[in-house]
């Protein structure tokens, strides 16, 4: 009998550990390591940061579903991985397997800029609890007549789609409670255009998205460096091909998000 541990229960960990148990049946063993007792369906935070959905609406407890497939459930997080000896740690709980699977998820490197983050002066829609937290802001925000957004993401950010439907979520929402025309809009990026989205574009995702923007109404900045955050403001380095900056530009802002770069889980040899 094998026994096969997955750490990570989101959109990648938790359909492998279905489907392997599925594939291997009774005779082996599934574990699932998760540092969250729920699942949260992470590509609806951006409606929760607004509150178009609850966090009830996009999460369940994993408990009770990994046992109607006989899948172990391992609550806690994944402190040190050892492969040479086939072991994971969580906190003073060894787990020994044979065969590993890593569906983590980043750590989020709100570290490596100035202010950024839920513990500085932007929020964060990357998890269901900093959509919470987001929420929250966003109403005061509201409920305080609005003012300027800034909204992107930041360099050595990979993934861009969130940042581009937030910016439009916000837009509409703010429509719907008639605010708009007090909340200027701007865009962030260290893309070198709109709609790269980090691989070089998508079809015509740049016309589409640069066209969006422009009925929308949302300003950009592109082959920009987030260089800090503040309460009442976002200070960028507009930069050329190279990469140099070749002019500093400071953006007032009521209410911030900006994606940030990603990082491997500490757990994680080096």
């Amino acid at each position: 009998m094998a026994h096969i541990v997955v750490i990570g229960a989101s959109t990648g960990g938790l359909p492998f550990a279905y489907d392997i148990k599925k594939t291997l049946g009774k005779n082996h063993e599934v574990t699932v390591i998760s540092n969250n007792p729920n699942f949260n369906f992470i590509p609806s935070n951006p409606w929760l940061a607004v509150g178009w959905r609850s966090a009830d609406d996009i999460s369940f407890e994993l408990a009770p579903r990994l046992k109607r497939k006989n899948i172990n459930l391992i609550v806690g997080e994944a402190t040190q991985i050892k492969p040479n000896e086939n072991q994971v740690m969580v906190g003073d709980k060894v787990v020994d397997y044979d065969y590993l699977v890593l569906a983590t998820g980043p750590k989020l490197a709100f570290d490596e800029i100035e202010g950024l983050g839920p513990d500085g002066h932007s929020v964060s829609i990357c998890t269901t609890a900093h959509s919470e937290t987001a929420l929250h802001d966003w109403e005061n925000f509201c409920a305080n007549g609005g003012g300027p957004i800034v909204v992107g993401a930041v360099q050595g950010a990979s993934c861009f789609g969130p940042a581009y439907e937030f910016a439009c979520i916000m837009d509409t929402d703010l429509k719907k409670r008639g605010l708009r025309d007090k909340c200027p809009i701007t865009f962030v990026t260290p893309e070198p255009y709109i709609g790269h989205l980090g691989l070089g574009g998508v079809g015509d995702s740049k016309g589409l998205l640069e066209s969006e923007f422009r009925h929308r109404h949302i300003k950009w900045h592109t082959n920009a460096k987030v260089d800090k955050v503040e309460a009442d403001k976002v200070t960028i380095s507009e930069c050329d091909d190279n990469g140099e900056a070749v002019k500093t530009v400071e953006i007032a802002s009521k209410h911030t998000m900006l994606l940030p770069a990603f990082k491997g889980v500490d757990a994680l040899p080096v």
